[in-house]
C-alpha cells in the first residue's frame, strides 16, 4: 500500500533523485549502519540473530560497492535506499529491521558528518605536504634575493625564502579552520529520527563511539538540521583556495619572460595549438581560476540555508553537490601546488638583478635620515624629490655626486653609499619577523617546529 495514487512523473524522478551526486556516500553509510545494528541489539531493540544477519548482510553489500558491481536499480533514489534495497535482497525481511529507531533525515545529517570529517582530516594531510615542500624550498633558497612588490611594483627587497615562508603561514592558518570545521561536525544527528527523537531507547552514545564522534547532538530539531558543520568546511575550503591562487598568480607573473624569476617543470606546463615556442603555465593559472569556484560552492550552500525553516527540507539535498565539488576541487589544487613548487627552478641572476635596483632602497635612506634626527615625514619628501631627479635624468643613485646629495639634505653624506649596498637593504631589516637572513632562519627553524 501506498499513501499516493498516482505515480510519480518523469521529471519529478529526475529532480528528486540524488544517487548520481551521494554515492559516494557509501563507505559512511554502512559504517553508521553498522554501528546502528549493533546498539539496536544492545538495547534488545531487536535480537542477536537479526543483527547478525545485518551485519553479514551489510558486508556483502559493502563488498559489492567497493568491487564495483553493485547493481543500482532504477528506484534507488538515494544511495541510503539502494544500500537498504540491497540489504533486503540479501539478507530478506531482516534487511527491513535495520531502519528501525532511525529516519532518512538524521541518517543523511549523519553520513555527512562523517564525510566532513575524512575529508577535513585528509586535506589537513594534503595542506601540510605543501607546507613542507614550501619549507624545503625555502631552505634551499635561502639567501636568494628578489624585489617584493606592493601594487606589482618593486617595494623593498626581501630573500626568496622569506617571501615562501609567507605561504606557510597563510597553510598554518588554514589547517586551523580545517580542524575547526572537523570539530563542528564531531556531535552525532542519529538518534534524532525525523526530527523529534525516536521511540525506542536507544544509545546514541554507543553510537557515537563506534563511528568516532565526540558526543551526541542534543537536541533533535538541530541535529536533522544543521549544516552549519558544512558550511565551515566550505568556508576552510574558500579561503585556502583564495591563498593558493595567489601563489598561483605568482608563478604565473615570475614565469613569464619579463620577469623570468622562475622556470616551471614540463610536468606542469602545456604547449599552444598554434605557437610552438609556448610553454604556458596552465596549472598555475587554473590555481586562480579554481578559487572563485569553490567560493561560489560556499555562497551557494549559503543560499540554500537561507531563511530554511525547520527542520528538514528537501533543500538540503543540494548542500552535498557544492561540498563534493569543493574539497575534489581543493584536494587537486593543493596537489598541484606542491608538484609545481617540487619542480620549479629558480633564477637567482634575474631575480638579484631585479633586486638590485637601488630605487627600492628608497625606505633605507629615508630611515637613514631618521636616525639623524629628521622627521620621518620630511624624510620621505627629501628622499622622494632625489628620486624624482634620478628618474629625470636617468641616473642611479649611486651616481649622484656628494655635492648633489648635500643639495637635497645637509644630512645626505658618504653612508649613502653604504645604504646603497644591496646586502645593506635586506640585512637591515632584522625587525622579528623581517627579512634579515636571522630573522628567516627563525621562521624556518619555527616552521619546522610546525610540521
Amino acid at each position: 500500500m501506498s499513501r499516493f495514487s498516482e505515480p510519480q512523473a518523469a521529471a519529478f524522478q529526475a529532480l528528486n533523485a540524488s544517487l548520481a551526486v551521494d554515492r559516494r556516500l557509501w563507505p559512511h553509510d554502512i559504517a553508521q549502519s553498522r554501528a546502528h545494528a549493533r546498539m539496536l541489539a544492545a538495547q534488545e531493540i531487536i535480537s542477536a540473530a537479526d543483527r547478525d544477519a545485518l551485519l553479514a548482510g551489510l558486508d556483502a553489500v559493502e563488498a559489492e560497492l567497493r568491487e564495483d558491481r553493485f547493481g543500482f536499480d532504477a528506484g534507488d533514489e538515494d544511495i541510503h535506499m539502494a544500500v537498504e534495497r540491497r540489504l533486503t535482497e540479501l539478507a530478506g525481511p531482516v534487511g527491513g529491521k535495520l531502519h528501525t529507531a532511525r529516519s532518512r533525515n538524521d541518517q543523511v545529517a549523519t553520513d555527512l558528518a562523517l564525510f566532513c570529517r575524512a575529508e577535513a582530516a585528509a586535506l589537513l594531510d594534503a595542506v601540510h605536504g605543501l607546507m613542507a615542500t614550501l619549507v624545503d624550498v625555502a631552505e634551499r633558497h635561502c639567501d636568494w634575493a628578489l624585489p617584493g612588490y606592493t601594487h606589482l611594483q618593486r617595494a623593498q627587497p626581501v630573500y626568496l625564502a622569506h617571501h615562501l615562508l609567507a605561504y606557510v603561514w597563510m597553510l598554518e592558518r588554514d589547517r586551523a579552520r580545517l580542524r575547526f570545521a572537523a570539530e563542528q561536525a564531531g556531535l552525532l544527528p542519529l538518534g534524532a529520527g525525523a526530527l523529534a527523537g525516536v521511540n525506542f531507547a536507544t544509545d546514541r552514545r554507543m553510537v557515537a563511539a563506534e563511528l568516532g564522534f565526540d558526543g551526541v547532538a542534543p537536541n533533535s530539531i538541530d541535529a536533522v538540521a544543521n549544516r552549519d558543520f558544512a558550511l565551515d568546511l566550505l568556508n576552510a575550503c574558500a579561503t585556502c583556495a583564495t591563498h593558493l591562487s595567489r601563489l598561483g598568480s605568482e608563478l604565473v607573473i615570475w614565469s613569464t619572460e619579463e620577469f623570468g624569476f622562475v622556470v616551471l617543470s614540463d610536468a606542469w606546463t602545456s604547449g599552444s595549438s598554434i605557437m610552438p615556442q609556448k610553454k604556458n603555465p596552465d596549472a598555475a593559472e587554473l590555481l586562480r581560476a579554481k578559487a572563485p569556484r569553490i567560493v561560489g560552492r560556499l555562497a551557494a550552500l549559503h543560499g540554500v540555508m537561507h531563511a530554511l525553516p525547520l527542520t528538514y527540507n528537501k533543500d538540503l539535498q543540494e548542500d552535498k553537490e557544492h561540498l563534493f565539488d569543493a574539497v575534489d576541487t581543493l584536494a587537486l589544487s593543493l596537489a598541484a601546488a606542491r608538484g609545481m613548487l617540487e619542480g620549479a627552478t629558480f633564477s637567482r641572476e634575474r631575480m638579484a638583478a631585479a633586486a638590485s635596483d637601488e630605487l627600492i632602497a628608497a625606505t633605507d635612506l629615508a630611515d637613514l635620515l631618521v636616525r639623524r634626527g629628521v622627521p620621518f615625514r620630511e624624510c620621505h619628501g627629501i628622499v622622494a624629490g632625489l628620486v624624482r631627479d634620478a628618474v629625470d635624468a636617468g641616473r642611479r643613485l649611486s651616481d649622484f655626486s656628494p655635492e648633489e646629495l648635500r643639495a637635497h639634505s645637509e644630512h645626505l653624506d658618504g653612508e649613502v653609499a653604504e645604504v646603497l649596498e644591496q646586502r645593506s637593504w635586506l640585512e637591515s631589516k632584522a625587525s622579528e619577523g623581517g627579512t634579515a637572513l636571522p630573522r628567516v632562519r627563525e621562521q624556518l627553524a619555527a616552521a619546522r617546529a610546525l610540521l
